[in-house]
């Protein structure tokens, strides 16, 4: 074993070794990966081995498509077969809400290269006869499905990483980790001691006990999972042997159970609501090659239902009972990435489905590793999208809840209720007095929309529009025509101080920094030139004769925006950054009384030129200390005041008590993100993402390329230079009682050259090959960096839907989006439609926004 070496890594699962062969790939060669036992010997020996392209979160599904494409690869390197079954499968629908929701997988899969297509349940059975179609109404086929060996695979990428020079030493574990002055790493195993510069926790079950050794509480939990092999079938023989093909894989909603052939039988699987976590506390190092006791009475509910479904399988001997720990995160999607407040520390670990999504990881985290950056977006995966509220005991209560409802919907206007409340504010329990309904925001509860008096706070959930309807219309009418407030606790905010704080905000953001007083608003990008952030920035007066900047973001991106800050903090100390998460909450008041009732609250004036749109000021409101920002996220004449929450009660009573004499009314955050569309304003990680430049976002204004040499300047001007391929667009869209809620795909009439674009999301998008065939299916996933898109008649699909819903006081069904450059500015009705839950509706861009395009009322 070597004594020094450029990276470790820890787990020899499929994770841990498509990690060291994707380090190995990229041309790091002085690599280890240190396994406890064997090869395999955690979650990946006893795993289905299933694996499939489809999944909720575009951008997770590309790097799925490419690890089910990368498997010819290292077989064909390491001479080892994984067995691969690519036998195609279904999903099945049981009611209409389950069918929409296929629906809206299959738009996805449009723009992602996907072949998928919607079918009947008689189509479904004759590829998979053991099902009763009665039972459902419809399914949905992915012919690139299927199964393969999960040691096999293992073997595979590992004997692939050592021939390309990376080193595997086995039945040594890991026993600490220290951190040296420098940055570089000690790990320590039982066969001594390894200096690496950097660590990779790819620890499967024990990725919670390696995070420890250096401080961090992961939120991973292993949950016991079952499935069952039948006896060889008749029925499965025959259709092998009459058809000449494997019977496909079949996922079943309603059962939540998954089913596929195995040999001359049938594995079936199960997420079952009576779900069992395993060591939730600590994960036993001697734990190996072994199972967990079955426990078929657990598992009996999904069973009867899927006998009942599937009555070809009801008949068939159980084989064997397998029982076996899988890690899982609370959203059920892996950690990836570095960890924030750590040098080198990395993870790629919570991987669950590991034969879908390993190949994935370990290329994105070699990319960032070697070139620092993943090279795809992958915030679904990245580890910073938690923050310190996801303890040991809200990751166990999560991680079981999301374990339950693995195949059930998730509806767009879906609060789940596990672990919560979490994080409050000192207005929550004057919230729910208020009839608020609640929602979670980066494990803080905040008010959503507000029922009427004597109704149920409670979400319908639905893909149609639902009974917030109303009451958020209501909402928006009253703050547009009056004033209104809303809690906006759940921003970001940060304290930029010392000497250097002006000159280390110009290095990292693309904006110029505001005089004392002022605010401004600016993008962050990356050295590539893709926007990793977007903030509202004030310069407040100095202390102690130093600089000081406030600042507010996505709070979502506290974690993921820190690590980008600490990375690039002058070593001089000349800077400090405190993120105050809650210890800073805030109250937001617009519309056009707003001015009237802010001036009731304070002893300064306010007027127009008293306090100027884009001002910041430090003043008492209603008696409190407050930092008053003049800007909303409305659109409209409008105020954020922040205050420390000791402060919180007694700033919303005075606003209350103020409030009164102009119609004041209290408003959620869906009447704010109403609000935002009706302005065309973007909002973070879904029209803004690490995918797009600036220019393709249509931030143009606020990206200052003479200012300085900031991060990414020279990426961003050669955008500028060359014009961005995509432009962000809002669309009015002739909905009906649907809106768009993301990722829906945008066609448009042919009859133009729309040019080339670039992949949605980075990749997989419809193509077509050089005599302009469209290629679909598996061989759409293969590569090609540009697409023109589906055709249908005179129809192709050109770009995909970032987020949109109802404008409540222009009363229009918008969405936002990207398409390509050249048709950005084509408002011609007819052009394009947006399909919306397998409808194809109407849909015009309008360039300017449709609530005061001239944006006099915010600067009146």
């Amino acid at each position: 074993m070597k004594s020094h070496v450029k990276a470790v890594v820890i787990g020899g699962g499929v994770v841990g070794c498509s990690v060291l062969y994707h380090l190995a790939k990229a041309g790091w060669t002085d690599i280890m990966l240190i396994e406890r036992s064997e090869l395999t010997s955690g979650s990946s020996w006893h795993a289905a081995g299933g694996f499939h392209t489809l999944n909720g979160d575009p951008n997770v599904a590309k790097l799925q498509a490419y690890t089910v494409q990368l498997y010819k690869e290292i077989e064909e390197i390491s001479g080892q077969s994984c067995s691969l079954h690519l036998t195609g499968g279904v999903m099945m629908a049981d009611t209409p809400e389950r069918m929409d929701f296929l629906r809206l997988a299959h738009a996805k899969g449009r723009y992602l290269g996907m072949d998928t297509e919607l079918i009947t349940p008689s189509e479904a059975k004759a590829m998979f006869p053991l099902m009763d179609e009665k039972n459902f109404v419809g399914a949905m086929w992915d012919p690139v499905e299927g199964h393969l060996d999960p040691s096999g695979t293992t073997i595979a990428y590992s004997k692939a990483a050592k021939k390309l020079g990376a080193e595997i030493v086995l039945r040594n574990r890991v026993v600490d980790l220290t951190q040296q002055p420098d940055g570089t790493w000690n790990v320590v195993t039982e066969q001594g001691t390894v200096h690496a510069e950097h660590v990779v926790n790819c620890g499967g079950l024990w990725a919670r006990e390696i995070g420890r050794m250096v401080g961090v509480e992961l939120p991973v939990l292993a949950m016991e999972h079952m499935y069952l092999l039948t006896e060889p079938m008749p029925e499965v023989e025959e259709f092998n042997k009459s058809t000449g093909r494997e019977m496909i894989g079949v996922l079943d909603f309603k059962g939540e159970i998954y089913t596929r052939q195995e040999r001359n039988g049938i594995l079936l699987g199960t997420y079952e609501k009576a779900c069992k976590p395993w060591s939730p506390v600590n994960t036993p190092w001697d734990f190996g090659h072994e199972l967990l006791p079955p426990d078929i009475d657990r598992i009996a509910p999904s069973l009867e239902i899927g006998f009942k479904h599937f009555p070809g399988i009801e008949k068939a001997g159980i084989k064997q009972i397998i029982n076996g720990p899988f890690t899982f995160a609370l959203d059920g999607n892996p950690l990836v990435g570095p960890v924030q407040g750590l040098t080198n520390f990395w993870c790629a670990c919570a991987v669950m489905a590991g034969f879908s999504q390993g190949g994935g990881v370990g290329l994105a985290l070699s990319n960032w590793m070697v070139h620092g950056d993943p090279g795809f977006d992958v915030w679904g995966m990245d580890v910073a999208r938690f923050g310190e509220w996801a303890s040991l005991r809200y990751t166990n209560a999560k991680v079981r809840e999301n374990y339950s409802r693995r195949f059930s919907i998730r509806f767009p206007n879906e609060e789940l209720p596990a672990a919560r409340p979490a994080q409050t504010t000192p207005l929550y329990d004057t919230m729910l007095a208020n009839n608020a309904v609640m929602g979670d925001s980066w494990g803080l509860e905040t008010p959503l929309w507000f029922a009427p008096k004597g109704t149920e706070p409670t979400d319908i959930v639905s893909f149609h529009r639902s009974n917030d309807f109303g009451p958020i219309g209501e909402e928006v009418r009253a703050t547009r025509d009056k004033v209104g407030v809303t809690e906006i606790a759940n921003f970001a905010k940060y304290e930029v101080s010392g000497p250097g704080a002006e000159d280390f905000l110009n290095r990292l953001m693309t904006n110029r920094m505001p005089k004392v007083g002022r605010i401004v608003l600016t993008p962050m990008v990356n050295e590539f030139g893709k926007l990793i952030g977007d903030f509202t920035i004030a310069k407040a007066g100095p202390r102690n004769g130093e600089d000081r900047f406030m600042i507010w973001g996505s709070s979502a991106a506290q974690k993921y925006h820190m690590r980008w800050f600490e990375k690039h903090l002058p070593k001089d100390g000349s800077v400090r950054i405190h993120r105050f998460d809650q210890t800073l909450v805030g109250l937001s008041i617009a519309g056009p009384k707003s001015r009237d009732l802010l001036q009731k609250l304070v002893d300064v004036g306010v007027s127009t030129k008293a306090f100027r749109f884009m001002d910041f000021r430090e003043m008492a409101v209603g008696g409190a200390p407050c930092m008053v920002n003049r800007i909303t996220y409305t659109g409209d004449l409008g105020y954020e005041i922040w205050m420390a929450p000791a402060y919180q009660r007694l700033v919303y009573k005075a606003i209350k008590d103020a409030g009164a004499e102009f119609g004041l009314v209290d408003f959620g955050m869906r009447a704010l993100l109403s609000m935002r569309l009706e302005k065309n304003f973007p909002t973070w990680f879904r029209e803004l993402r690490p995918i797009y430049g600036p220019f393709e976002g249509s931030m143009d204004r606020f990206i200052k390329l003479e200012k300085n040499d900031f991060i990414g300047r020279e990426a961003s001007a050669k955008e500028h230079a060359e014009g961005p391929k995509l432009r962000r667009v809002s669309f009015i869209v002739d909905a009906i009682d649907a809106d768009v809620m993301g990722d829906e795909p945008i066609w448009a009439k042919v009859g133009k050259d729309y040019g080339t674009v670039e992949k949605p999301h980075g990749y997989g998008a419809p193509r077509f090959d050089e005599t302009g065939k469209e290629v679909r299916g598996s061989k759409a996933a293969e590569g090609a960096s540009a697409v023109r898109g589906i055709v249908d008649g005179e129809w192709r699909v050109v770009g995909w839907v970032t987020s949109g819903g109802y404008a409540h006081y222009v009363q229009k069904s918008m969405a936002q989006g990207y398409v390509p450059a050249a048709l950005a500015e084509d408002e011609s009705a007819g052009l394009f439609e947006i399909e919306i839950l397998g409808h194809r509706r109407p849909a015009r861009i309008n360039v300017e926004p449709p609530f005061d395009p001239s944006g006099e009322k915010m600067r009146t």
